[in-house]
């Protein structure tokens, strides 16, 4: 395949012969920008909790005694999972009913309660507990609401980029959580206060984010599913930035309009999806084989993120420094994490903007998970060589690279095949039950990976737990060349085409569903006459 084939030279021709209104629209990127601070909860959580336990104020407040021994923190870090998988799951009854920004508005509320819990807990760790299970009840559907908010949202051209910006703000949130963690350490004394401030500094954000969300745009293809279809119409024209008659807008509406009057056929109107409607969404999703295929790759994907120890290596990184021999006490711990997260940010960004649409989702899972899997093996051999006393200086420095390069390539790879392929593979009709499906399976998941990784570590001798994360990644590698199919440049509408057919080739089935020239060439008619009309007017 010649460089003109590749999904880089599509890629740049799209962005190329785009309207410049439809790439850098205020009203799109601003409305993106707010669904994707959906992700701070998350990584605030799992930023802070990972390190949290290290203050000596929290060791003081709760009886935790060491925050290296992941058998004594494993109960803290893992029971906000279990609010969040129930929730996601139950946000399915919301989403469709109240739309998205009312749901986002109430899922952040629940979270900032549940934060607030915690605050109040007063060192009983059992009301701790508490307000982590409640925060997870706001943190589930919110990685449930963000990404598909944000694939409704966005223009094919450029989905994948602004579906990304989830994982860029998890991240960004993640840096910012472990600096404001060993900010307390280093300038707050031993007090209850010090761990109380990384669990109430991020509601004040979100509290101002809930008032923000009054003033950006509704999804357009929930105002469709509401029947609002005069609202959802000056919607759409809003987020691409050209008129009505363009052949791009009207291109999208058509689509859209064509997926909702299948799905109005099937249901009779959006406000079926209800407990009584539950049943004939649940048979779609189950009984018809496209969509079939669709759940079981949203739930193999977030199996297979989760089994290639990316986040495990994120939630115990102070233990796995140990491992490698890493022992510059609470503060140079505490500084490394930081410094991981920082690092995981700044990969995430440079996946955004240079990997998912440029490169195409398949090819950016084959880079990522190849360098995932290599970091995995050289941190197991290098661990079970160092627990023999068989490593050098240099040795155990690579092994602190291999951790960083790890996480670049989960941000690649991994992190790319559940936030932005799942949340877009859905039809418009069970878009909220499936990313409710998949996102309550994740969590569920997550809760029993996370509580099992200091049972693996010790059963795996420390070094067997990260070769059993390398042949994963394998395992992700080979499902990802047979099974993934190449979304970039297909619209939404569009994707049932994908699943079609044996599931062996389902990857080579992305060209017949790209964008269609006769509209790009459509859209470039239409914008050199509307170019030439101002000229004239001018004149």
């Amino acid at each position: 395949m010649g460089f003109t084939d590749s999904n880089l030279s599509k890629y740049i021709k799209n962005i190329k012969n785009s309207p410049r209104s439809l790439i850098s629209n205020r009203h799109l990127l601003t409305t993106s920008a707010l669904f994707a601070l959906s992700g701070v909860p998350l990584c605030w959580d799992q930023g802070s909790v990972s390190t949290i336990t290290s203050l000596p104020g929290f060791k003081s407040a709760f009886g935790i005694t060491s925050a290296t021994n992941p058998s004594q923190v494993a109960n803290f870090t893992s029971y906000v999972y279990i609010g969040a998988g129930t929730g996601a799951g139950l946000s399915f009854f919301l989403n469709d009913r109240i739309g998205r920004r009312w749901a986002f508005r109430l899922y952040v509320l629940i979270w900032i309660i549940g934060q607030m819990i915690a605050v109040g807990s007063h060192g009983n760790i059992h009301i701790m507990y508490a307000g982590r299970i409640v925060a997870g009840f706001g943190i589930g559907p919110l990685t449930v609401i963000g990404p598909i908010s944000l694939s409704e949202i966005a223009p094919t051209e450029i989905r994948g980029m602004l579906t990304s910006w989830f994982s860029v703000a998890m991240l960004a949130t993640l840096c910012t959580a472990a600096f404001t963690v060993y900010g307390c350490f280093v300038n707050m004394e031993a007090s209850t206060l010090q761990w109380q401030v990384p669990f109430f500094a991020p509601c004040i954000f979100m509290t101002f984010v809930i008032g923000a969300s009054f003033f950006v745009s509704e999804s357009p293809r929930w105002l469709f599913l509401a029947g609002r279809d005069e609202e959802a119409t000056e919607t759409l024209v809003r987020l691409r930035g050209l008129p009505l008659e363009h052949p791009r807008v009207q291109s999208e509406l058509n689509d859209i309009n064509a997926s909702i009057l299948k799905e109005r056929a099937s249901y009779g109107s959006a406000k079926s999806y209800s407990l009584v409607g539950l049943k004939n969404v649940a048979r779609e999703t189950f009984m018809v084989r496209a969509n079939l295929r669709r759940t079981q790759q949203a739930l193999i994907s977030y199996a297979l993120a989760q089994l290639s120890g990316a986040n495990s290596v994120t939630s115990y990184l102070v233990s796995i420094l140990a491992l490698i021999g890493i022992s510059g006490g609470t503060d140079y711990s505490m500084r490394v994490a930081a410094l991981y997260s920082m690092a995981k940010f700044f990969y995430t960004l440079i996946a955004s903007f240079c990997f998912v649409d440029a490169l195409g989702r398949r090819n950016s899972l084959f880079i990522g998970i190849t360098i995932q899997m290599i970091s995995d093996i050289y941190i197991g051999v290098f661990i079970k060589f160092h627990q023999q006393g068989h490593t050098s200086h240099a040795a155990g420095q690579a092994a602190v690279a291999a951790i960083f390069i790890h996480g670049f390539g989960y941000a690649v790879g991994l992190l790319i095949l559940p936030y932005v392929f799942v949340s877009e593979l859905w039809p418009n009709q069970i878009r909220s039950f499936g990313a409710a499906l998949s996102q309550c399976f994740h969590w569920l998941f997550f809760f029993g990976v996370n509580k099992g990784v200091p049972g693996l570590l010790k059963k795996t001798h420390n070094w067997g737990a990260f070769l059993f994360f390398a042949g994963f990644c394998f395992l992700a590698l080979v499902y990802s060349f047979l099974v993934v199919p190449e979304t970039a440049g297909v619209e939404i509408e569009k994707l049932d085409s994908l699943f079609e057919g044996p599931w062996w080739n389902q990857y080579k089935r992305s060209k017949a569903v790209a964008v269609p020239e006769s509209v790009i060439e459509a859209a470039e008619t239409a914008d050199a006459e509307s170019s030439s009309s101002v000229r004239d007017r001018k004149d």
